[in-house]
């Protein structure tokens, strides 16, 4: 048997996480706590497990050599929206206060196969 092929929809929208389920031992290593929870589009999204981390990195704005951390990319196992890529955006836009925590895309399973 063949295991169905999955599908990833692209997202793009900001997620608010519930501050109180984060990942304190994240954060003491200098990483974003993952929260367990968030809300988006109204309901409530909970994380079963973390697959998969990443960073994405780019150089200094201010003309130095070094590079920085951009982005913490998270690729999570849902309890009811299957498997999402999540990120949590170390700088975002200059002079915003907007969402830091995004949700990048989803993937769910493809029609089963017979």
């Amino acid at each position: 048997m063949r295991t169905p092929p999955v599908t990833e929809r692209f997202v793009g929208e900001p997620l608010l996480p519930r501050i109180e389920t984060a990942d304190a031992a994240r954060m003491a290593s200098g990483e974003p706590g993952l929260p367990t929870e968030f809300e988006w589009r109204g309901r409530r999204v909970r994380v079963r497990a973390c697959l998969r981390t990443w960073r994405e990195t780019g150089p200094c704005r201010h003309g130095s050599g070094e590079r920085y951390v951009r982005k913490h990319w998270y690729e999570v196992a849902t309890e009811s929206d299957g498997v999402l890529k999540l990120y949590f955006d170390r700088q975002p836009r200059p002079g915003t206060r907007g969402p830091r925590w995004w949700l990048f895309s989803a993937c769910d399973p493809g029609p089963p196969l017979e």
